[in-house]
């Protein structure tokens, strides 16, 4: 005789007060369709958050000047001392519309590259760069025509504050328009052209930074 092989008996779900409880749900192992939920992208790329904490400490740093400039000043009978040349105020408002120009056109350069205008923003990219330039051109001149005039670091609190908050200003101009200039060339090269590009964001921040920082120390040096 023929033996008849059998399916062993289908098990019936346990009821839980007379109700089949749901079914398992996928844990995404194995090969099917059902997967792990991918890792969300971080709210900012380390480049931005890098250099949100080097702003962050670059604010403190110039505070403490900016507050050790206001101690000098206070403890001063006269202020500017009396036989120190005076500084060019209206040059130097002249010149910070320049360096405000400058922020104007690294958003329009940012805005190009988002669009994909690539030309647009290596071009945009470099108004920015000569406005930073010419910025720091007129800045040096006046520096040599005050130094001619009698103002030094040898002068007194009246020369030494002014050229250690001015000249570490321009120290920091001095390295965005570096980053800057990186930035551009290797833009040119067709770099950053996808939809993010951290690297252009974290350098647009940085300029934005001491450009917003300028007007703060012409308005303490210069006008009070």
């Amino acid at each position: 005789m023929t033996a008849v092989l059998q399916a062993p008996p289908r098990q019936r779900p346990a009821r839980a007060n007379g109700q089949v409880p749901p079914p398992t749900p996928p844990t995404g192992g194995g090969d099917d369709a059902d997967r792990d939920p991918a890792r969300g992208r971080p709210l900012l790329d380390n480049a931005v958050l890098a250099t949100v904490f080097v702003i962050a400490g670059e604010i403190m740093f110039f505070a403490g000047l900016i507050f050790s400039f206001w101690v000098v000043r206070l403890s001063a009978p006269v202020w500017p001392p009396p036989l120190q040349p005076r500084l060019p105020v209206g040059v130097t408002a002249v010149n910070t519309v320049v360096l405000l120009a400058s922020s104007a056109a690294i958003i329009a350069a940012t805005r190009a590259r988002a669009r994909g205008h690539r030309r647009a923003f290596v071009s945009r990219l470099g108004l920015t760069a000569a406005l930073g330039g010419l910025f720091l051109a007129v800045q040096g001149f006046e520096w040599v025509r005050l130094i001619g005039f009698g103002l030094t670091m040898a002068s007194g609190a009246y020369g030494t504050t002014f050229y250690t908050l001015i000249g570490a200003h321009a120290a920091h101009v001095v390295a965005a328009l570096g980053w800057l200039v990186f930035t551009m060339a290797l833009a040119s090269r067709g770099r950053f052209a996808g939809p993010r590009a951290a690297a252009v964001t974290a350098c647009a921040m940085y300029w934005h930074f001491v450009v917003a920082l300028w007007p703060i120390l012409y308005v303490t040096v210069y006008l009070l």
